[in-house]
């Protein structure tokens, strides 16, 4: 029986204390751990002290296997604070004034990526498959290729993927990006994510402008398709419901005078905090008879501390939430409450169905769980309103939302009034929406939809509108037309070089 390899920069160990605090990755791959066999592979967290050999360790737990390995110091500068982190995450999300290009990262980057494809191929059948996670793997498939093997490997890209004038804009993205046309199938979170990687083939592959009506005759071609990643959506609702009982949440809608609006966001200058804050600045600025009736809960774990732009934006929000607090707070309001700590899906669940707004307002990001975990936290009897972000990667779902633009605060101000104002029936009637859209997309179903597209038992129907075409990589353009099927959307194939 075939094994099914992911592959990801950090491996969720098999620890009850870690599922507690489990992440978007983690989250979304539970029922593919549950199916298949899977063997799990990545960095285990840890940078081998000077002078000392990285080791790589293999991990037994419920029929799988965590393989996991120590990075040294130079590769965990080069590869990950370096390139993963200096380059590729701000450029990624349309950062270009932000990424800082070496080539000693791009060498770290690549020389951590042939060391993992080794440790794979130690283990690695013919007849396995494989799945790459995240543009911290963007050439894996291809140091895989380079050592001989022709298993099915597929690839998944959880954040945004730009406009191709952006990503030609990144040194070397010639040598990078086009090696993902070495994955049997590459994944996106949205339409527009895959169109605009169709584009940058376009642009820098000479492809073709229309789909052409013809039959491929290689081997292996890449397909390229869209698979919006998904929650547990009545799972989360139940834990919501269980623990908007707890002490824990008592004890905070206790202390809150009036209403609750809810932000959780890991510190990230894609999350757009200091402008959101301006925004709940507007808004009472515009509308002071709300002061003491609305108080505003950011939730903003740290991360990435030793990077000096991370830094900068820590005290960037704390000096903006000290003018709102001492500008607008009284003795018995505070209104920006900003915690600096992460907490427990179950506790944050609670948050959640206690908060009568959520926002959820990045610049950019490629799907946003925060969002669809609001939701399904609601009571449909009395749901909160969801304002959202049109450039989070859920807003092609959640329609139904207060859809904003995160670059006008006056505008998320205004909206910020407007669901606190909101009537009961229009709750309820935009909560269904949004229940519906995240039941038609749960989670449990994604890993599968993935898997059999990538193992060719799936033939996904194009998207409305999303119509790319075969790259020329070799001396002849060859293509393979996907006939419909409502699984998944925006597949299309070209060929591999």
């Amino acid at each position: 029986m075939a094994r099914i390899f992911i592959v990801s920069n950090r491996v969720a160990f098999p620890d009850p204390e870690r599922s507690a605090r489990a992440g978007g990755l983690e989250v979304a791959l539970r029922a593919t751990l549950k199916h298949h066999n899977c063997v799990w592979l990545g960095w285990s967290g840890h940078v081998a002290p000077r002078g000392t050999k990285p080791q790589t360790r293999t991990i037994e737990h419920d029929g799988n296997s965590y393989i996991v390995t120590d990075l040294a110091r130079a590769d965990y500068e080069e590869y990950y604070n370096g390139f993963a982190n200096r380059v590729l995450w701000p450029i990624l999300h349309y950062r270009l004034d932000l990424a800082e290009f070496s080539r000693r990262d791009l060498t770290g980057y690549l020389r951590v990526n042939n060391h993992f494809a080794e440790q794979l191929e130690q283990v690695l059948k013919p007849d396995d498959v494989v799945w790459v996670h995240d543009y911290h793997f963007i050439p894996f498939a291809k140091a895989l290729r380079d050592r001989g093997h022709r298993n099915r490997i597929g690839f998944f890209l959880h954040i945004p993927m730009p406009p191709p004038e952006i990503l030609a804009a990144m040194p070397n993205h010639d040598r990078l990006i086009p090696s993902l046309c070495h994955y049997d199938l590459v994944g996106f979170q949205t339409d527009n994510d895959a169109s605009n990687f169709a584009r940058y083939l376009a642009n820098e592959l000479h492809m073709l402008p229309h789909f052409p009506r013809g039959q491929g005759l290689d081997d292996r071609s890449t397909r390229v398709g869209t698979f919006p990643v998904g929650i547990e959506t009545e799972q989360f609702n139940r834990l919501a419901r269980r623990s908007a009982g707890s002490a824990f949440v008592r004890k905070l809608k206790d202390s809150v005078p009036g209403l609750l609006m809810l932000g959780v966001d890991r510190l990230d200058y894609s999350k757009g905090l200091p402008l959101r804050l301006d925004a709940f600045e507007s808004f009472l600025q515009a509308h002071p008879e709300n002061r003491g009736k609305i108080t505003y809960l950011q939730i903003t774990p740290k991360s990435r501390s030793e990077i000096s732009e991370y830094a900068q934006m820590e005290r960037m929000i704390d000096s903006a939430v000290g003018r709102i607090n001492s500008t607008y707070g009284d003795v018995s309001w505070t209104p920006v409450r900003y915690v600096k700590r992460a907490y427990v899906r179950t506790a944050l669940s609670g948050l959640y169905r206690a908060a009568r707004v959520g926002l959820v307002t990045p610049l950019r990001d490629g799907m946003n769980l925060v969002a669809k975990e609001y939701v399904a936290a609601q009571d449909e009897n009395d749901p909160g309103v969801l304002i959202l972000s049109r450039f989070a990667g859920a807003a092609a779902e959640l329609t139904a939302a207060l859809i904003v633009n995160p670059y006008d605060h006056e505008a998320v101000g205004a909206a910020i009034g407007k669901a606190l104002n909101m009537p009961l029936a229009e709750r309820k009637e935009r909560h269904a929406a949004l229940w519906r859209a995240l039941l038609k997309n749960d989670v449990s179903h994604w890993g599968d939809r993935f898997l059999s597209t990538l193992m060719g038992r799936a033939s996904p129907r194009p998207a409305g509108g999303f119509q790319p075409a075969a790259a020329r990589l070799g001396a002849q353009t060859r293509t393979k037309l996907i006939p419909p099927n409502a699984a998944v959307s925006g597949l299309f194939s070209v060929d591999s070089p």
